[in-house]
């Protein structure tokens, strides 16, 4: 790795604990997918398996920052287990229901469950800002997470739907549910590196969403999610028409190499200028990729038009986290980031749903109008709330409130 990305690895437990995320968050990428090839494989019904899927998701978007509040209140350890634990449990019993054959309203039951799964991507971020908080390496740490992110995107769907068409229908789930508990416990077992707690006590607590920053960075990722949602069930329609379905995994791998790639350069990168500009030229420039999947006709030039599509991804996600930071209390720093990952899987079922829509009625090049119009709305939200996000709350975030803001501004 170039050197700015082995240096993050110099500080002691920082290998440990990434390796521990990675094997814990890459079932956030398995599990949907997974139940859809299951069930799908076992009983022939797409509707069923399509409404299982859903639950997980929309199950997670609203207990997960739930659990990272509590996280922020009384630590990774004490909170990650227990949940982790409902979580691996209620994948057990939909393995056995789905084997079984049992009643679906058991199976709907047990993908409330899951939804409890912890936010590992926001828990490695959070210690990587405890270790440099304030300095330039937490920039190359975040772009490094955010690689992280998209590999897990690009493999996760592939182990999954894999072993479940080759070897049985509950293999994917099943190997999704062992990363998870392996990755979680093995990284609550480093305890040096955990953040320390900030019990809520003394000011009463409340939710991080009562920051006004937050708030427009969550309503803008809605907005994203919807992107990215879209773009992945338009895709597979796309190549379902042109008859090759197969090649559909094989695009969207392009779509997040592109953002993996522009992470990796990013991170090597240092910045002068004020985030929130960097945020919203990010934020425009995802906007503006989505226009050419309107003209493309076959799928070597979606291949192209998705790539440079992903450029924009990763950086843009990098920026979000530097002002988490400025407009979050440090107390409540896993539960904002939680929230904006909760606004992605929010907009990622909307922007699903609307696709699918438009594709019946319309057919799959149309149902690129769905990410157009959610990028435009994307923008909106953002220039609206442009101006929150210039003015960070006094005493937010870790760098803010110990560090001159025009070196905050350099690190972000």
């Amino acid at each position: 790795m170039p050197s700015p990305y082995r240096a993050l690895f110099a500080a002691p437990g920082s290998k440990g604990f990434s390796a521990a995320g990675f094997l814990g968050r890459i079932p956030v990428s398995m599990m949907g997918i997974g139940v859809v090839t299951m069930i799908s494989q076992l009983t022939g019904r797409y509707g069923l398996a399509g409404a299982l899927s859903a639950t997980v998701a929309l199950s997670a978007a609203a207990a997960g920052p739930q659990v990272s509040r509590l996280v922020d209140q009384y630590g990774q350890r004490r909170v990650l287990r227990p949940a982790t634990l409902i979580s691996v449990t209620a994948a057990a019993l939909l393995l056995c229901a789905a084997h079984y054959g049992w009643p679906d309203w058991v199976l709907f039951v047990a993908c409330v469950g899951i939804g409890c799964v912890p936010s590992v991507g926001a828990m490695i971020r959070a210690r990587w800002a405890a270790l440099y908080r304030g300095t330039p390496q937490l920039h190359t740490a975040y772009s490094f997470e955010s690689v992280m992110d998209e590999v897990c995107f690009v493999f996760g769907p592939i182990i999954s739907i894999g072993l479940s068409t080759a070897w049985f229908p509950e293999a994917g789930p099943l190997l999704a549910a062992c990363f998870l508990a392996v990755g979680v416990f093995w990284l609550t077992a480093q305890r040096a590196t955990e953040p320390e707690p900030h019990p809520r006590e003394r000011r009463g607590g409340g939710t991080a969403m009562r920051s006004r920053g937050l708030q427009v960075l969550v309503a803008t990722f809605v907005a994203t999610g919807a992107i990215f949602g879209a773009v992945d069930v338009v895709t597979v329609a796309f190549a379902d028409e042109r008859g090759h379905k197969a090649a559909a995994s094989i695009v969207l791998a392009v779509y997040a190499a592109g953002s993996c790639v522009a992470g990796m350069v990013f991170g090597l990168l240092r910045f002068a200028g004020a985030p929130e500009r960097r945020w919203l030229l990010g934020v425009c420039a995802m906007a503006v990729s989505m226009i050419p999947l309107l003209l493309v006709g076959n799928l070597p030039f979606l291949a192209v038009a998705l790539f440079v599509a992903g450029l924009s991804i990763a950086p843009t996600m990098i920026t979000t986290m530097s002002l988490i930071e400025e407009h979050v209390p440090r107390a409540q720093l896993t539960e904002g980031m939680t929230w904006v990952s909760t606004g992605l899987a929010a907009g990622v079922a909307l922007g699903s749903s609307a696709a699918g829509w438009v594709i019946d009625a319309a057919g799959a090049r149309a149902g690129y109008g769905v990410p157009a119009v959610a990028g435009a709305v994307a923008v909106a939200v953002g220039f609206l709330g442009f101006r929150r996000l210039k003015r960070p709350a006094p005493g937010r975030g870790g760098s803010v409130e110990q560090h001159s803001e025009r070196k905050e501004r350099h690190v972000a």
